[in-house]
């Protein structure tokens, strides 16, 4: 199994996550799905979020995550998985609302993220059962409490 990540950090908040915890989180979300990946993850601030949010979402709001995955032409193999846009300011509020801890829900957001980006979504209640499931299992590998039981 191997994994790569590019990150850019282009949010003002310090409390991010490690290069080593983005890669460990990334690579334990793909490692059933894909024995080579590539993942880009972009971490910013509320303006860039709400802005791609709006564009490709149709959403004038910031969000947790973005994924745009990256789709191939037939005749090419590639490791490229996509893209993450994650918000910082986002992810903070929501670990506070929800009274997890921050690093925690960067794992759950990551996590989602890339499950998205290997096609999982959300849109019927079959998909997310199929998705929140993978996520509670993964997370759980990684030591984290299941990220749907909100304290």
């Amino acid at each position: 199994m191997t994994t790569t990540i590019y990150s850019q950090r282009v949010s003002a908040n310090k409390d991010l996550p490690t290069d080593a915890q983005l890669l460990e989180w990334v690579t334990k979300a793909v490692a059933s799905f894909r024995v080579e990946s590539e993942v880009t993850i972009r971490i910013t601030d509320n303006a860039e979020s709400q802005e791609l949010n709006h564009q490709y979402r149709g959403k004038n709001k910031p969000t947790n995550v973005l994924s745009f995955p990256f789709e191939a032409p037939p005749q090419l193999t590639l490791p490229l998985l996509g893209d993450l846009v994650i918000c910082a300011p986002v992810v903070q509020e929501e670990a506070h609302a929800q009274n997890k801890s921050l690093e925690a829900h960067w794992a759950h957001i990551v996590i989602h993220g890339c499950l998205h980006l290997l096609g999982f979504d959300h849109e019927t209640d079959a998909d997310a059962d199929e998705m929140e499931t993978l996520e509670i299992a993964i997370m759980q590998q990684l030591g984290y409490n299941n990220p749907y039981i909100i304290k």
